[in-house]
């Protein structure tokens, strides 16, 4: 994708989804935490329905812990990894009360030395609840900058660089958002809907099939 094509690409974007939001549902920073940690390999749907059972019942690190294992994973087991997915939200749970007094940290390195928190799931928090320019790229956001020809690159991190450096500043806040919902409901991995794409005219991507 050619520089001076980016900006109008964004402003597509943005014209059609001023303000885009996370799909997963949360109303405070460990929330997003949470449901961002159990979100790996799995769909936000998914995540949905359990959080909507659990966190009325622990929406906090110490209730939480105060569940148990065996508590959390009953709430949990409809999510794919749920076993692992416990552990680590049980131990980031017991590190968030013994060493940050019971709060999401806002830094990147305190955030990755979370169990189970990687640098696409730090990089969630920092942007959505901490309002950084950051990019996480989960497959949706690879997919989107490779095949558009915006960020070309053969892992996640180097999609995120090339993001970093390529998307104008006006847009960081809210580029990884516009790029996951259009890799989720319309760029799509088998078969890119290009006919009712609004981004289409700025895409390097040469569609293989007709519009139906």
């Amino acid at each position: 994708m050619k520089t001076a094509t980016i900006e109008p690409f964004f402003a597509t974007l943005k014209a059609a989804n001023p303000a885009p939001v996370s799909e997963l549902e949360y109303t405070s920073v460990f929330e997003l935490l949470t449901a961002v940690l159990l979100s790996a390999q799995a769909t936000d749907v998914g995540v949905n329905k359990a959080t909507r059972r659990l966190f009325p019942a622990a929406n906090t690190p110490q209730k939480i812990l105060a569940l148990g294992l065996d508590g959390l994973e009953g709430y949990i087991k409809s999510i794919g990894l749920y076993h692992s997915k416990a552990k680590h939200l049980m131990e980031t749970c017991r590190i968030l009360v013994e060493r940050h007094g019971g709060e999401v940290p806002r830094t990147r390195e305190a955030l990755e030395a979370l169990p189970g928190v990687g640098r696409k799931t730090a990089n969630v928090v920092l942007n959505v609840a901490f309002g950084e320019p950051t990019m996480a790229v989960d497959t949706h956001v690879f997919r989107v900058g490779n095949r558009t020809g915006l960020a070309p690159g053969k892992t996640p991190y180097e999609v995120e660089m090339q993001l970093i450096k390529r998307v104008p500043p006006a847009y960081l806040e809210h580029a990884h958002h516009w790029l996951i919902l259009l890799g989720r409901y319309v760029c799509l991995a088998r078969t890119p809907q290009c006919w009712r794409c609004a981004v289409a005219p700025f895409c390097d991507y040469e569609p293989k099939t007709p519009a139906p």
